[in-house]
């Protein structure tokens, strides 16, 4: 599973501790985190999921690998910019919204518009029309935001893929057909 933490790079202590909590409550609970790789809320939820032995990928927004924060496992060098913003919440089953600038905003904009679920602690409220829109589920701990994030996650297992062991055979050897390459001359058959 790999849940998205979404923030600012300039973030309170506040922020960074819950971050950092997130990211190690995500290991521990085998989830990857995927963030995009720089400092701040980013940083923290990378620093505290490594600390766990945890998976940690950065999507950044420049062409250098090394630009990504220390705690980074893989980094993935995009040269998209703040376009980079819909790689990282498309990878993932869940989002986590930790405080946030404008770019948090579109992260959580493009999670909602595909469906894909967002928690949030103390970051941006929605209204439509008038009215308040309550599509980000509201936490108040490191905990209850792991836990809603997994349980959503769940239900949204669009990004999953079988391991290699489990995948079906190509169709013609699932019916006893043997494959051969093109041309291969076929030495089962009397001539």
């Amino acid at each position: 599973m790999i849940i998205a933490v979404i923030g600012d790079s300039a973030c309170s202590a506040e922020e960074a501790g819950l971050a950092e909590a997130v990211g190690e409550l995500l290991a521990q609970r085998g989830s990857a985190v995927i963030c995009g790789g720089l400092g701040g809320v980013m940083e923290a939820a990378c620093r505290g999921a490594k600390s766990r032995g945890g998976l940690t990928v950065g999507v950044l927004p420049g062409e250098e690998p090394g630009a990504a924060n220390p705690w980074v496992d893989i980094p993935v060098a995009t040269g998209m910019g703040e376009a980079r913003n819909a790689v990282i919440v498309k990878s993932a089953q869940a989002v986590i919204a930790i405080g946030g600038g404008y770019g948090t905003l579109t992260e959580i904009a493009h999670a909602l518009k595909s469906g894909i679920p967002v928690i949030g602690f103390n970051t941006w409220s929605l209204c439509r029309n008038g009215r308040e829109d309550d599509s980000l589920t509201r936490v108040q701990s490191a905990a209850e935001a792991v836990d809603k994030a997994i349980a959503l996650a769940s239900r949204h297992r669009v990004h999953t893929m079988a391991p290699p062991s489990s995948r079906s055979p190509h169709p013609s050897a699932a019916k006893g057909k043997e494959i051969r390459p093109a041309g291969a001359e076929d030495k089962s058959m009397p001539q």
